[in-house]
């Protein structure tokens, strides 16, 4: 059987006078190693993409982290200097993919940025600064210029009973890592919680009743792909996802011929 192919988001960046369209390697490593999946980079065009002929050519879509934040705008929130950065050609290609996505039942994995991405596509909204809140914990990552200290696995979640991440985890306690400032609010159309902090943020995300695997997580299991088991095993979740859909496509290709 080919390898699947996963659809991958970008951040739009400037560097030496160029404008790129890029994705962090852990992703792509997780992508390739973890989940056995061939990952493709989709430019930040918004609009300009034929979002349906991009679904029909990939097995899944990997909505990464970024420094950059969902515009406040998309959720009715007010964009201010210290919420940003913004990266609005960003929001304009992986919010519709986001949906676009749902709607086929494509396999999707939505990591940081992206859980938040997945909510407000699907009308939720975000709160930031949630460290400022009364009995919040600092979901920061720790002042460090070591990057393996910073995305550390220090933090406990809950995974809740019967839910898909049980499927892939167990139910209980899983300790991750936690490098965010903002979090969900109030939760998107057809979202459930998958798992919760110990200050009841949500770190994790399904969507009901998905056609195919469907989940966001605030966490970061990208970067212990390769040496944690649990961070692993989302990524194997996610590519045997990839993998049936793959399958299923080639059967009715076959079927066709």
């Amino acid at each position: 059987m080919r390898q699947p192919i996963v659809a991958v988001s970008t951040d739009v960046k400037q560097f030496e006078n160029y404008t790129w369209h890029a994705a962090p390697q852990q992703y792509l490593e997780a992508a390739i190693s973890a989940a056995g999946v061939l990952p493709v980079l989709v430019p930040s065009f918004g609009d300009r993409l034929d979002l349906d002929s991009l679904l029909d050519s990939v097995d899944g879509v990997l909505v990464t982290g970024s420094r950059s934040n969902v515009h406040p705008s998309l959720y009715g929130g007010d964009p201010s200097e210290a919420n940003g950065p913004y990266d609005p050609a960003r929001d304009a290609t992986t919010l519709p993919l986001i949906r676009k996505a749902i709607e086929r039942g494509v396999p999707l994995l939505a990591i940081c940025r992206g859980i938040q991405e997945l909510n407000v596509a699907l009308g939720g909204t975000l709160a930031t600064e949630i460290h400022e809140r009364e009995g919040a914990l600092d979901h920061r990552a720790p002042e460090s210029d070591i990057q393996d200290e910073r995305f550390a696995i220090r933090q406990s979640v809950s995974i809740r009973p019967g839910s898909c991440l049980a499927g892939v985890f167990g139910a209980g306690e899983l300790m991750v890592n936690s490098v965010h400032r903002q979090a969900i609010d109030r939760l998107g159309k057809w979202l459930q919680v998958e798992a919760t902090a110990e200050d009841g943020t949500v770190e994790a995300v399904s969507v009901k009743d998905s056609a195919g695997f469907a989940v966001g997580v605030q966490w970061h299991p990208e970067y212990w792909a390769k040496t944690d088991e649990p961070s692993a095993r989302i990524f194997r979740a996610f590519g045997d996802a990839a993998r049936a859909r793959a399958a299923a496509r080639t059967g009715l290709r076959h079927a066709a011929e």
